[in-house]
């Protein structure tokens, strides 16, 4: 699961900054990070793909939703049994009752 996590969100992370900081224009002195950059970057693929470069946020963003949407899916596909054997364990449900009964409980106090 850990390494999920890096190959997954680790890309996500690193495009979603380099976007937000070079959409704003916070480059540090790096030219990667300026406006200008950022700007070449999507006149680029939107003349290789032949769509308007303000369109590709958006699909970049539904794109991302979207798989990481059939990631998650295939990986509750892959352990379903661990998650069945959470969601009807005893364990889980025993301790929702007992914090309920409990009369030291002050969650319900006036």
């Amino acid at each position: 699961m850990k390494w999920l996590l890096v190959f997954w969100a680790g890309p996500i992370l690193i495009l979603g900054t380099w976007y937000g900081l070079s959409a704003n224009d916070m480059s540090f002195g790096i030219f990667m990070l300026t406006r200008q950059a950022h700007d070449l970057v999507f006149q680029v693929y939107g003349n290789l793909l032949g769509i308007a470069p303000e369109s590709i946020p958006p699909l970049v963003a539904r794109a991302i939703v979207i798989d990481s949407a059939v990631l998650f899916a295939l990986v509750g596909f892959r352990r379903r049994a661990r998650i069945l054997a959470w969601w009807r364990g005893s364990d889980r449900q025993d301790g929702e009752a007992a914090s309920l009964a409990n009369p030291d409980n002050l969650s319900r106090a006036p």
